[in-house]
């Protein structure tokens, strides 16, 4: 029988995107089966690289501040995302959050990928596509 676990996040680890991700529920950590969810600060002018998901859907709750993302195809679609807001991104979207304020942005992030890194596609090519 599956065990329930809790999980007091003491660490956090770097992810592909260029953020340091805060420890939570991972196939890894868990032994989650189709999610993770983590916590993500992103620091005051902190900027991820261009990526997609690629067969896996994404859901943020932002609990602080603000981020800006870019996203879709040659990431010309904005969106800022506000505290209280939910964001839905859908698998293969490519997007590229920024935090463009003097405060960190705080967000929960979900994911259909147990192994939260796994399918994370880097889009370098698309890294120029958003100067901020």
């Amino acid at each position: 029988m599956a065990e329930c676990r809790l999980i007091r996040p003491e660490g956090t680890y770097a992810g592909k995107q260029g953020f340091d991700y805060i420890e939570g529920i991972t196939a890894q950590s868990v032994g989650a089966k189709g999610i993770c969810m983590h916590l993500l600060e992103i620091p005051p002018g902190g900027r991820a690289r261009a990526h997609m998901h690629e067969s896996h859907e994404t859901a943020i709750y932002m609990l602080a501040g603000e981020a800006h993302t870019w996203y879709g195809e040659g990431l010309k679609e904005h969106i800022v995302v506000k505290a209280g807001d939910m964001f839905y991104i859908p698998a293969g979207v490519p997007h590229l959050p920024a935090n463009l304020s003097d405060k960190p942005a705080v967000a929960v992030i979900a994911r259909t990928d147990p192994n939260e890194q796994e399918s994370v596609v880097l889009l370098p090519e698309l890294d120029g596509a958003v100067t901020v």
